[in-house]
């Protein structure tokens, strides 16, 4: 699947990738891919936030659960 990298003027794009490269120095390979669509990333970063932030799982344990699901997902990175 081709990936974006150009938010070509949708604004949920252009926000979330201003975000992501600010905080990471770029974007993703899942954002990329999910940008096909900018209301289910949205709602997909808007999930992580929402685990990270309820403060139900220990922060170390968080990484391992985004591993998880994607050995699920047979997403290998």
């Amino acid at each position: 699947m081709r990936e974006i990298e150009d938010d070509g003027g949708d604004p949920i794009l252009k926000e979330l990738f201003a975000k992501e490269r600010e905080l990471f120095g770029g974007l993703f390979n899942t954002t990329k891919v999910f940008a096909h669509c900018p209301p289910i990333l949205k709602a997909a970063k808007q999930l992580s936030a929402s685990i990270e932030k309820s403060g139900r799982l220990p922060a170390s344990l968080v990484p391992l659960v985004y591993l998880r699901v994607a050995l699920i997902n047979g997403c290998p990175f």
